[in-house]
């Protein structure tokens, strides 16, 4: 097997580790001090009030009164309280006695020393509610309360940029829940505006701590994998440090763009390190060598509804030309002459290379102007010539498909499919390293079914459970009697119809079966992975909770629906 498809399975089994000393996973705030700050400002103001509280009363209590005889009276202590109090309150309902001139004299400057007390105190934390540290504060504490609430599985997604972005988009599209943590206040403020279906916790804070991680539910039993697809390669090795150290077992992917942050990410033994330059390379071979394949990969992990890509026509060799900066250059090269091809290194800044003799031309500058440029000049040098295209940013995307590019590279949108088919249905990353092993033969058997049964569009994917739980109707008909792949892939409203859907992996006491033939008797403990339109899907689980159903696609026998009328008929005599 080729170098290229090594790569694809090469994360595919964990290192070995050392054993690691259990550690309490932190939790508190990175900067504890928040609420002393809050409570240190108000504290010389609520001092001030209560001082002028007290020596109002004080003063109310000495100064003599007279009464209706004209004998002196003071006020008793709780008196003078009860007075100053409704006084300095604003409230104001009037003398308990008749005042005298200097009592009236007193309450006079209580009065405007209150309303300066009052204004200094009402001024601090006016203050208090537009600082940072307290703002900060608050956020921190309505996030732990939102993640502390959920009570179903998550992930923790470090970094919300485009690749971020999308993969919560979907996840949240798949009824999946998850965290948020970002450095860009920008980037939390944006989730408010994205329309996501759930309450999403999103906290602006730097994911590499500890405490940050412990806080966004790590330690949390619901807590099933982190995503650190942060813009920073130290950022993600931190988080997977973390991960790996205060929580052993659980699922990590990582984004990394730096090989050798990538080999430090590996002694951590994450469960996925993907670096879009050297994956993109793998993939570009693998479209030349095996288009049908390329195209039954890209279409299924692509999570928009696009009809299924024409494979690209074969190029046999020959010599190619890379117009590219740093390391994208080096892993595209070093894929491309491990394939056989003859690569030939252009520097972006010399102009246009020379592509008169090429049969193909990948371009990957940072700046995606000058990409485009690039490609379109070499389009115009050679109208047959294949071109690749690196894309910065997906703002540019309309362009791009303008220029009608043979293939295109998005590195976040690379990191987000590959995450997210290792995280929504894990087991179809099983299907993806399985099938870029197999020759092209396979990919185009797959692809015939596909097209058979679903057309061209329709690629939603769902794990049939054929457990008591997962599938009770199913289960109950597979106690007494067999069931094919086939028959369950059969219409509840019409026998002789296929669903749009067809089997991917069928898996058994943990053996994977990978496109299963649809003859395939299936067992109780049996899961079985399809891919097709939703319609199919929701079709198929009436099928898995239906009696009726599941006796129909197995004999095509009208069953009643109801309890009762099963009953009497099981009971009914023979004529």
């Amino acid at each position: 097997m080729s170098a290229m498809l090594a790569f694809f399975a090469r994360h595919s089994h964990r290192h070995r580790t050392r054993l690691r000393r259990p550690v309490r996973i932190p939790d508190e705030a990175p900067s504890t001090d928040a609420i002393f700050i809050v409570i240190r400002r108000m504290r010389s103001p609520l001092v001030f009030i209560t001082t002028v509280f007290a020596i109002s009363v004080l003063g109310l209590s000495i100064i003599p009164g007279k009464d209706a005889n004209g004998n002196a009276t003071h006020l008793s202590p709780f008196e003078a309280f009860y007075f100053i109090s409704y006084t300095a309150s604003t409230i104001g309902f009037g003398e308990i006695v008749p005042f005298t001139t200097a009592q009236r004299m007193w309450v006079t400057v209580c009065i405007f020393m209150t309303v300066v007390g009052w204004a200094y105190a009402i001024g601090t934390l006016l203050s208090l509610l537009q600082s940072a540290s307290f703002q900060d504060a608050v956020a921190m504490q309505r996030f732990r309360r939102k993640v502390k609430r959920i009570r179903e599985p998550f992930l923790i997604v470090c970094g919300y940029g485009q690749a971020g972005r999308q993969v919560c988009r979907e996840l949240d599209e798949a009824g999946r829940r998850f965290v948020v943590i970002d450095r860009s206040e920008d980037r939390i403020q944006r989730i408010a505006t994205d329309e996501l279906q759930s309450d999403v916790p999103a906290l602006e804070a730097d994911a590499s701590l500890p405490s940050v991680l412990g806080m966004a539910g790590l330690a949390n039993l619901h807590c099933e994998g982190v995503l650190a697809l942060t813009d920073d390669d130290t950022d993600n090795l931190a988080v997977v440090m973390a991960t790996t150290l205060l929580r052993p077992g659980t699922s990590v992917i990582a984004r990394c763009m730096d090989r050798v942050v990538e080999e430090r990410m590996d002694d951590f033994a994450p469960n996925a390190v993907i670096n879009p330059s050297d994956r993109y390379g793998a993939y570009l071979v693998l479209a030349l060598q095996r288009p049908a394949t390329y195209a039954l990969v890209k279409w299924l992990m692509d999570p928009r509804d696009d009809e299924m890509p024409k494979p690209f026509l074969p190029q046999p060799g020959g010599s190619w030309v890379v117009c590219a900066d740093g390391e994208f250059s080096e892993e595209v090269t070093s894929d491309l002459e491990r394939a056989g091809m003859n690569v030939t290194v252009a520097d972006p800044k010399d102009g246009h290379p020379d592509v008169s003799r090429a049969n193909g031309f990948v371009v990957g500058t940072d700046n995606d102007t000058t990409n485009l440029a690039l490609a379109e000049h070499a389009k115009i040098a050679r109208s047959d010539l294949f071109v690749a295209v690196r894309q910065q940013s997906d703002a540019r995307a309309s362009l791009v498909s303008a220029l009608d590019i043979d293939s295109v590279f998005t590195p976040t949108e690379l990191v987000a499919q590959e995450s997210l088919a290792r995280v929504v249905t894990p087991l179809f990353w099983s299907f993806v390293e399985y099938a870029v092993q197999q020759p092209n033969e396979f990919a185009e058997g797959i692809i015939a079914r596909l097209t058979a049964h679903c057309g061209h569009t329709g690629k939603e994917r769902m794990l049939v459970d054929l457990s008591a739980q997962g599938s009770p109707a199913l289960h109950r008909w597979l106690l007494h009697d067999e069931l094919t792949v086939g028959q369950i892939l059969k219409s509840p409203d019409g026998r002789d119809e296929h669903l749009p859907l067809v089997p991917l992996v069928l898996v058994r006491n943990g053996e994977h079966i990978f496109a299963p033939d649809e003859s395939t008797t299936v067992t109780t403990d049996d899961h079985l992975l399809v891919v097709g339109h939703r319609s199919g899907l929701l079709a198929l689980h009436e099928t898995q909770y239906s009696d009726a159903a599941a006796e129909y696609i197995a004999t095509g026998a009208h069953v009643p629906e109801t309890w009762l009328w099963r009953k009497l008929k099981r009971h009914r005599p023979a004529a």
